[in-house]
């Protein structure tokens, strides 16, 4: 009912303002060029394509020295102890012995290189890490809530492993 009445509202409405112009004007109908569609714009918008690259990527390489390459968003770079519950990974590195990782969402996925990774700190989060060496490939499942040796700690050879994926899971 309520529909209708608006309906008949805007009709009534628009009906009146057709009116109210041809008596102003003098003309019952709309000019031939009113009516013709004309582009307001010469191009429509551009699109906007996700990559899924880190952001500022370069910068933190710089002055970090970790390559942060792509992800979902859901793990991302944090500053060692400004959150609680951070997943910890622990590398033999110039500029740092940990880097911090504040993780959200059902999941999360980051590629990185990170060289001489040896142990992580995973927080409530199941984690999966990936490492290289040598051109071989290396899989660590990390349960929540605990500390794992990874990379060179884990290898009887103690070879410098490059960690290059982080997949958390709640």
């Amino acid at each position: 009912m309520r529909k209708r009445v608006l309906k008949a509202a805007l009709t009534a409405g628009a009906l009146s303002g057709v009116i109210v112009t041809a008596l102003a004007t003098g003309r019952t109908a709309p000019a031939q060029e009113e009516l013709t569609l004309r582009p307001v714009a010469e191009e429509g918008p551009g699109y906007a394509v996700e990559d899924f690259a880190y952001p500022q990527a370069e910068k933190i390489l710089a002055e970090q020295g970790i390559l942060l390459k792509r992800g979902d968003g859901h793990i991302v770079l944090a500053e060692c102890g400004s959150a609680p519950d951070l997943l910890e990974v622990y590398a033999r590195h110039a500029s740092a012995g940990k880097f911090c990782f504040r993780t959200t969402g059902a999941s999360g996925y980051l590629s990185l290189e990170l060289p001489a990774v040896y142990g992580v700190q995973t927080n409530g989060y199941a984690t999966e890490l990936s490492t290289t060496v040598d051109g071989e490939d290396n899989q660590y499942d990390v349960a929540a809530n605990s500390w794992a040796a990874v990379g060179e700690a884990a290898d009887p050879e103690g070879r410098e492993h490059v960690l290059v994926e982080i997949v958390t899971s709640g």
